[in-house]
């Protein structure tokens, strides 16, 4: 009977015990969205002149269109060929439930398969004091395959409203690209502004930034960017409707002067309002 109560006693003083550590293990944190690693292109999507052709003839039919495709193409270029497996892979791992590691840091794991390659993607978030620490590992399976690449990594705000990446150039040239700022308003993204930071290349410090608003024309992008043409950096800002498609930009290196230049729906030339 002793025993049995003894037996009692000490189960009852570490149940609190275990108790706390389930309790110390929290929430997870908040993940930032997907939509934080992407910029929508999908009302630029025909230009047909590089990004650095400047000579559009101004006045053509849709000129003030393609000016601001041919800017939004350079930016969608970079993702396409250099970012597809971390951005798809990112994707993928938002979907999923995460598990507890240690030290308040949470894994989610996913795999993704890109033009018959499959990649595995485990990307981990730690709260710290001030802010979430994420580190998106990346492996190869197959020819030419590698494991637990740091592809990307960052800090987001405890509330998942805002949040930097920071993104490698590949796990052959593990060097800095490019960074993501990133906002959310409400439960949609606010803001995504990408930042060409790779040294040695006359990109860097270029900028494209994306955002939504609640204006007719509601979304924009505000574009810097070196242009060998005119051998120097060139800005211009672009405003368009994403249900109507029509839109207007400016840019002083390009027009001369600093008016709204604007297409309507079929991306056709139009005199501004």
């Amino acid at each position: 009977m002793k025993r049995l109560i003894s037996l009692l006693i000490i189960i009852s003083l570490l149940s609190p015990a275990f108790t706390g550590c389930k309790k110390d293990k929290g929430d997870p944190p908040v993940l930032p969205p997907a939509g934080s690693m992407t910029i929508d292109f999908s009302n630029f999507q025909s230009g047909k002149k590089g990004a650095d052709e400047i000579s559009i003839p101004k006045g053509t039919q849709n000129s003030n269109w393609e000016f601001a495709a041919i800017a939004a193409q350079l930016w969608n270029a970079v993702i396409v060929t250099t970012l597809a497996v971390p951005v798809y892979s990112f994707s993928k791992v938002t979907e999923q439930k995460p598990v507890y590691l240690e030290d308040k840091t949470w894994q989610w794991t996913a795999t993704a398969t890109i033009l018959s390659t499959t990649y595995q993607a485990r990307l981990t978030g730690q709260i710290t004091q001030s802010n979430v620490i994420w580190k998106m590992y990346i492996t190869k399976e197959g020819t030419g395959g590698y494991t637990d690449f740091l592809w990307f990594e960052g800090t987001s705000e405890f509330d998942g409203t805002a949040g930097q990446w920071k993104l490698y150039e590949s796990q052959t040239n593990p060097v800095e690209l490019m960074t993501i700022d990133w906002t959310v308003t409400g439960n949609k993204i606010g803001s995504v502004k990408y930042t060409y930071t790779k040294s040695g290349n006359p990109l860097k410090n270029s900028y494209i930034e994306y955002g939504l608003t609640s204006n007719t024309l509601n979304a924009y992008y505000t574009i810097y960017y070196y242009n060998a043409s005119y051998q120097k950096f060139i800005s211009l800002n672009v405003e368009w409707s994403t249900t109507q498609h029509n839109g207007r930009v400016k840019c002083a290196e390009y027009f001369g002067n600093t008016d709204w230049y604007c297409w309507d729906s079929n991306f056709l030339n139009v005199t501004c309002p």
